[in-house]
């Protein structure tokens, strides 16, 4: 069953399957902003709970306005110029408005990203016996120049002491040391530091994590509940999304709780810096990257 309700001036469609009540906003780049499981009674997605849910302007800050919920990150993270082009923070998906249709048990969300120009497509639907959400995908250069881009997911999950981040990479790298707990660890062996287990959520502390996490057999990211009940996953092709990010808050990011699962198509943050490298996604003109994924929350089944 799929409904809409208004939230402060915002339309919100409002998925059910007895299972998961999902909510997702077409006007915010489609973001989800409740995966809300029925059964367990539980909220899974983190809400800045200081700020209201509304639209804002091309080109706003993005730390300052981070209500929560799952964003996308397209095409870019840090404010940069690439491909001869100024990106603003966090990219343009976020602040881009979305048309929608309705198709019996599934939404269609298309827009365009005005200034790289990308053309953006995902249609999302509900399993029908489990708690998962299926989401696919298509991303086409209509530019008719080359795109270098960051297409990375972006899940702040609701957190608490003794939760574990659950992955299959093998390698750990300090993003931004200054603000780590572990300012001189560089690289490391996933996931210990210090014998440190930094997977495991430790209490509202006043640090924070930024890693990037490399070398994952599988494209899986999961977070589990310390008492291992329930669980947060995205499951999706490693191919189109080879790296993953890690941001956790306990404290240190303006308050916050929370942890942000971020499967992501290129590393290090800079996307010009990846490109150089060659760790990022490149589109030809006229060329389209078609995926899927799907995000599963309920019981650590």
């Amino acid at each position: 069953m799929i409904t809409q309700r208004q939230q402060n001036g915002l339309s919100l469609l409002v998925l059910e399957n007895g299972l998961l009540r999902v909510e997702l906003a077409p006007a915010l780049g489609g973001k989800f902003t409740s995966i809300y499981n029925q059964q367990l009674a539980k909220e899974f997605l983190w809400h800045n709970k200081s700020l209201t849910l509304e639209k804002l302007a091309p080109g706003a800050d993005y730390d300052s306005n981070f209500w929560g919920g799952i964003d996308e990150l397209i095409p870019n993270d840090i404010p940069e110029e690439v491909n001869g082009i100024v990106y603003p923070d966090h990219g343009e998906l976020w602040t881009t408005a979305l048309e929608h249709i309705i198709e019996e048990d599934r939404v269609i969300l298309t827009g365009m990203l005005p200034r790289c120009g990308l053309s953006y497509q995902k249609i999302i639907s509900l399993q029908k016996e489990a708690p998962g959400i299926d989401v696919t995908y298509k991303i086409k250069n209509t530019s008719g120049a080359v795109r270098h881009f960051l297409w990375k997911l972006h899940a702040a999950l609701q957190i608490a002491t003794g939760d574990r981040l659950e992955t299959s990479a093998t390698t750990g790298e300090i993003v931004y040391p200054e603000s780590s707990r572990f300012p001189t660890a560089g690289k490391f062996a996933w996931p210990e530091i210090e014998q440190v287990n930094v997977s495991v959520v430790p209490p509202q502390n006043k640090t924070m994590d930024f890693f990037y996490l490399s070398g994952a057999e599988e494209g899986k990211m999961s977070m589990i509940s310390a008492g291992g009940d329930h669980r947060f996953s995205y499951q999706y092709d490693k191919a189109v999304f080879p790296y993953q990010w890690y941001f956790a808050s306990y404290g240190q990011f303006r308050d916050h709780y929370t942890a942000i699962l971020e499967p992501a198509t290129a590393m290090p943050v800079s996307v010009k810096e990846a490109a150089a490298a060659g760790q990022c996604s490149v589109l030809e003109p006229g060329a389209a990257i078609n995926t899927s994924i799907t995000i599963y929350a309920g019981g650590n089944i």
